[in-house]
């Protein structure tokens, strides 16, 4: 029987990616995001492919989503706690209080959901158990300039991290945690472009594939739950994670 994984922010990006290498790997593959088209077209037809288009702030609808693939395949063996957003950049008294709310909501209470819909299941079924991933982001380790709430968040992910471990310890639920560093997306484009235009002369960060961020995920998924990958730093090897700042 398949194994089975919950994508969030599975739209576009690393989540996206993501998808796809799980998908090649022969997984049963619950898709979640806002927009359906988005969805649709990364499934592309595939039959192991679940579109389940939801807001992860929105926690019914995000509900019905998990059902509906429990319904679909059994059970849930893996989540990959994805769906993020930067949000604005800008020193912390320049955020809109409003602003900063909205980035809180998707990038941890999102995350808190899914972990909660994910974990209710893993602990109830037959066999009990499963994995969660959180992506954590490198600044979950050290800030971009100008990142209040996209850091605060991602630190904050750390330490959900670190309680789903431990409460799932009975449960046999691992989870782990990957802080990955300039994979090449949409949204990695979008910051350069931002610091481009504030500094023409600044050189372009390093970067990597998209597909190697995915690929690890794939590896953290594989193992058995006697085995966990507690946290996992991958970066393009010459950005300027440390003693960046």
């Amino acid at each position: 029987m398949s194994k089975t994984i919950m994508i969030t922010g599975a739209s576009s990006g690393i989540g996206a990616a993501t998808a796809k290498v799980f998908l090649d790997d022969g997984w049963q593959v619950g898709l979640i995001a806002r927009r359906r088209e988005a969805l649709e077209a990364i499934a592309a037809g595939h039959p192991a492919a679940h579109v389940m288009p939801a807001d992860v702030t929105d926690e019914a609808a995000l509900k019905a989503a998990f059902d509906g693939f429990i319904a679909a395949t059994g059970r849930v063996d893996v989540l990959f706690n994805n769906a993020g957003t930067f949000g604005p950049a800008g020193l912390i008294d320049e955020i809109p209080v409003d602003e900063w709310r909205q980035v809180v909501d998707l990038n941890l209470t999102g995350m808190f959901l899914a972990a909660r819909f994910a974990f209710a299941q893993m602990r109830r079924q037959d066999p009990m158990g499963g994995r969660i991933i959180n992506n954590g982001s490198v600044s979950a380790q050290a800030p971009r300039p100008g990142s209040v709430g996209y850091t605060s968040t991602k630190h904050a992910i750390t330490g959900l991290t670190k309680t789903l471990s431990l409460d799932g310890r009975a449960f046999d639920i691992a989870c782990g945690q990957i802080d990955i560093g300039n994979a090449q997306t949409e949204l990695l484009d979008q910051l350069n472009a931002r610091a481009l235009k504030a500094n023409p002369d600044m050189p372009v960060q390093p970067m990597m594939d998209v597909g190697i961020a995915a690929d690890a995920v794939l590896q953290m998924a594989g193992l058995p739950l006697s085995a966990n990958v507690q946290f996992m730093t991958l970066m393009a090897t010459k950005m300027p994670l440390i003693g960046r700042g």
